[in-house]
């Protein structure tokens, strides 16, 4: 997703909208930790069974913001059971759930709908049941940092239509299991529209069937593993393009779904994602979802990670939305928002993390993709230019990772801070090849699975041969950063060195110029270790602060 502050909202912000009031306010605050808790553990009644394919079958009447269908859950048990919980705001109506040709029993808490089976359901049987539901979805009113439908017009007055759920919940539009470690291995998405209208989602269109109340329905079949939030519907007055791309796994299928008014501006879409394409499979290896192919639709709002279906909407211009915020100048040599969302695809789309609170592997790894593309077009000084140009919008004021279990991302720092620690992994490695090998290793190792911090922490550090729990545990779990604490001896070129940090025990490898300019690394800990640098003094001692985002103290 686009960093934009804190602005996802968590479904619960309807507390604002509560009058003040001591016990009011107790409710509040009891009602979002429950609803919150129901949304992001994973009970009993959610690791029952496991999802392996969805058919979601769904209407939209434009002029009424009102939505009509179902979704089969085809399902594995993966214990005994006789009750689960799948999700559905509880704004829409759960009009019927099918099980067997008869409706089941069920009950509502939030967001929750818990169903009761008239029979044990075995573990390791296949199985499935229906949910029909309806209603009129949360509009989102500054997508895609807020979520639900985006209802717009486009300049000549047809509706514009569009999706965006990452953090609230895809259950904000439509019923599913709501958490990121269960993806359904694929899915059928089957949307009616307003005749003269096209919908576009996710994977590849396989049949249109025009319909006799004046609605044709497009049916889009995903074959790949697939996250809840990055399911999306794209209404429009779509003109639409095709090519071929020339990739790693052999010929990869692009497909451009814009405005008819912006038809005209198309080469602008292809030579970025063409581009982004060369670079990032340079670095990360095989576009990860060459079944369903690479999309690029777009929206009014600015733009999300929608797997193989992504959500374009930065007006055909370099940079984002004509800013650079790194003030590098480099930011403003390609499409912010097709390099950085199509980065979603190795980060977040094939590697997803199971818990919300691990939503900064998705965006610090992503946020890097930015520089590692200037860096495959443009060298890796300015690529490091950039990173550090970035640090100017880091606030160190939470962790990166949120809490577990409720739901919760945590700082937005998960991006441009996020961005600086692989920068410093990659210079503490001293190996670019290697660099390149381990980033392309960690999107074969995890292909198309959801993992977690101890994942990606195991991995990095056998993979770089670098002890770096403590550094994760700082950067990641902790807000703030450490100080390199040196102090000058009596004897010449030699110093004391010391990491103060928040983590006990902290260590960390950092890099000092010796005299002739060239950068030494070296091993500090939080006990005070000595090393000599001939020739250098405490006016003239000077660490790698460019691509160490740390602290220093001399004395």
């Amino acid at each position: 997703m686009i960093n934009k502050g804190k602005a996802i909202l968590s479904g619960l912000l309807l507390l604002a909208g509560l009058q003040q009031g001591q016990a009011q306010l107790m409710k509040a605050k009891e009602i979002y930790n429950k609803a919150d808790s129901l949304r992001g553990q994973l009970t009993p009644l959610r690791t029952c069974y496991d999802v392996l394919y969805y058919h979601l079958d769904v209407k939209v009447d434009i002029d009424n913001k009102f939505i009509s269908g179902s979704n089969e859950f085809k399902f594995k048990a993966v214990d005994r059971f006789n009750k689960l919980q799948f999700d559905l705001f509880d704004n829409l109506s759960v009009d019927k759930v099918v099980y067997k040709g008869k409706n089941l029993e069920f009950s509502r808490e939030y967001n929750a709908v818990f169903v009761n089976f008239p029979e044990y359901i075995e573990k390791g049987k296949e199985d499935s049941f229906t949910v029909y539901y309806s209603g009129n979805p949360i509009q989102a009113t500054r997508a895609p940092w807020d979520g639900g439908f985006d209802w717009k017009k486009d300049s000549n007055g047809k509706p514009w239509v569009a999706t965006a759920c990452q953090g609230l919940g895809a259950s904000v539009w439509w019923p599913n299991k709501d958490h990121q470690s269960d993806e359904p291995e694929g899915m059928m998405i089957s949307v009616a529209v307003p005749n003269g209208l096209m919908n576009v989602s996710n994977g590849r269109l396989v049949k249109t069937e025009k319909l006799k109340d004046g609605y044709t329905k497009y049916h889009w079949q995903v074959k790949n593993p697939i996250n809840n939030y990055n399911v999306a519907l794209n209404i429009g007055d779509y003109a639409h393009f095709k090519e071929t791309y020339a990739g790693e796994k052999g010929k990869l299928d692009l497909d451009y779904y814009v405005l008819k008014e912006n038809a005209g501006k198309i080469d602008f879409l292809k030579k970025n994602a063409n581009e982004t394409l060369k670079a990032f499979e340079h670095w990360f290896g095989p576009y990860p979802f060459y079944e369903d192919g690479y999309k690029l639709v777009e929206t009014s709002h600015l733009g999300m990670e929608h797997q193989s279906a992504i959500a374009y909407g930065n007006k055909f211009q370099n940079g984002y939305l004509g800013r650079d915020g790194s003030g590098t100048g480099w930011g403003m040599k390609w499409d912010f928002i097709v390099v950085h969302e199509s980065g979603h695809e190795w980060f977040g789309n094939n590697i997803t993390a199971k818990d919300l609170a691990d939503m900064w592997i998705h965006e610090s790894f992503t946020n890097y993709s930015e520089a590692l593309f200037i860096d495959y077009f443009y060298g890796k000084k300015a690529s490091q230019a950039y990173v550090n140009g970035n640090r100017t919008a880091i606030q160190n004021n939470s962790p990166l990772q949120g809490p577990y279990g409720v739901n919760k991302e945590g700082s937005g720092d998960m991006y441009n801070k996020g961005g600086v620690l692989h920068n410093m992994i990659r210079t503490m490695l001293e190996d670019d090849d290697k660099w390149r090998d381990l980033l392309r290793g960690m999107n074969k190792q995890f292909y198309h699975q959801t993992v977690d911090y101890n994942d990606i922490l195991s991995y990095m550090n056998e993979h770089t041969g670098i002890d770096l729990t403590k550094v994760f545990d700082q950067y990641v779990r902790h807000k703030g950063i450490p100080t390199l604490e040196i102090k000058e001896t009596p004897k010449a070129g030699t110093f004391l060195i010391r990491w103060i940090s928040e983590v006990d025990n902290f260590k960390m490898p950092v890099h000092i110029f010796d005299k002739d300019g060239k950068a030494i690394r070296i091993q500090a800990t939080s006990r005070w270790t000595t090393h000599s640098f001939e020739g250098l003094t405490k006016e003239s001692i000077k660490p790698d602060t460019f691509n160490y985002y740390i602290g220093v103290s001399i004395q």
